[in-house]
């Protein structure tokens, strides 16, 4: 098998049906397999054990993350749940304080009511991630870039620890994808993966991938994976498979056309910070650029005026989409605030930066021109200030 990217994105796992020679591997769109005999061991015995769609999935994941291993699930969440399965009541988790609003409300809703304890820290430096350890920490979770500040996290440094400590060190690699960013080269034990998202790339499916190069780890996980059942149906798999031949190419606009955008928000007045580790003046921007090969397709802002303003800001955005998610061919903006962060508690969320007027933007496959056009104009009725620039003058 070749090594190129592109080639593992649209060979890997991706065996001709050797029934009718179709180079598409068929659906297999079924619950169950006919057996043999009374106690043999068939290849396939139940859907929710494994299914051949699933199988070139998981397959061609871990060939895209250079891995051993991968296991899909039914979204995103289902994967985090997995990798949690591997505590016990009594561990620790250490995890980066700015990430995903649901990962923070299962860490913090679920598994702490059942004896599991979890410290957030500022994981973009790797002291905090040290000063946390103890004698129980099981894991060190990182998320980076993280969502929605887009924060950088040292991954070589922060699996150090973790090893130091005996402990696994999680990366959820959703925003990079494997295209931009391997973290078990850089030392991380498990990569986790919303595959409704970049992978996917059309918001049309829900999924999620654990990666991993450990046989251990990987027997463990299986095991979990068939015993809770949150697998992805044969024609989830086929769909997240179709969107990932094109990956390489989504990912190369996405982030050609996050950096304008990011630049032209700098300049704007209704602007009060941008969050873009592709800008040079980004606290993390040398980790960026040293162990990501861009920098992501996903720019957030704080907008000044508050939620006042977002609300403005949304009433005149035209192309931009007010949604859930991100990652798909169409841009998209939330307001983390109350969106995907809306089960942390205020003021958590504006410990950790998350304050009234943020918003994040999903940018997508549109002419950038149209994208920022419309974007302006938003900004413009945000704050209505006369900014005396008009929007040719402020596109950059």
């Amino acid at each position: 098998m070749a090594t190129a990217f592109s080639t593992r994105a649209i060979h890997a796992g991706q065996e001709h049906d050797p029934t009718s020679g179709a180079i598409i591997p068929p659906i297999y769109q079924t619950s169950t397999y006919g057996q043999h005999e009374v106690g043999g061991s068939p290849a396939y015995c139940y859907s929710r054990t494994g299914n051949p769609s699933r199988d070139a999935l998981e397959r061609n994941i871990a060939a895209l993350e250079d891995a051993v291993y991968a296991l899909c699930f039914s979204s995103g969440m289902s994967a985090i749940n997995n990798v949690l399965n591997l505590l016990r009541a009594g561990d620790h988790v250490i995890a980066c304080n700015d990430l995903y609003g649901g990962a923070y409300r299962i860490f913090t809703k679920l598994y702490a009511k059942l004896g599991i304890e979890f410290t957030f820290v500022d994981a973009t430096d790797a002291a905090n991630i040290t000063a946390a350890i103890r004698p129980n920490t099981r894991i060190v979770w990182l998320e980076t870039p993280s969502n929605p500040l887009l924060r950088i996290t040292d991954i070589r440094a922060g699996a150090a620890v973790a090893r130091r400590a005996g402990a696994l060190c999680v990366v959820d690699n959703t925003f990079a994808t494997p295209y931009l960013q391997n973290p078990l080269q850089l030392g991380a034990d498990i990569v986790v993966h919303s595959t409704t998202k970049y992978l996917n790339g059309h918001s049309d499916v829900l999924g999620g991938a654990v990666v991993t190069n450990s046989d251990e780890l990987y027997e463990d996980l299986r095991f979990y994976q068939n015993t809770v059942g949150a697998v992805p149906g044969p024609q989830d798999c086929f769909l997240i498979q179709r969107g990932i031949k094109t990956l390489e190419l989504r990912m190369k606009r996405h982030c050609d056309s996050a950096r304008r955008i990011a630049k032209t928000l700098t300049s704007h007045p209704s602007v009060e910070r941008v969050y873009f580790p592709g800008l040079a003046d980004h606290p993390q921007h040398a980790i960026a650029a040293d162990q990501m090969n861009d920098f992501g397709g996903i720019v957030s802002f704080d907008l000044r005026g508050g939620l006042d303003a977002v609300k403005k800001f949304a009433a005149a955005s035209g192309i931009w989409t007010l949604a859930e998610s991100l990652g798909g061919v169409c841009s998209l903006w939330c307001h983390p605030p109350t969106m995907t962060h809306a089960a942390v508690e205020p003021e958590v969320r504006r410990k950790n930066g998350l304050g009234d007027g943020l918003i994040r933007l999903s940018v997508g496959l549109e002419d950038v021109d149209d994208l920022l056009t419309d974007l302006v104009k938003a900004l413009d009725a945000a704050t209505s200030v006369d900014t005396k620039k008009s929007a040719e003058e402020v596109l950059v």
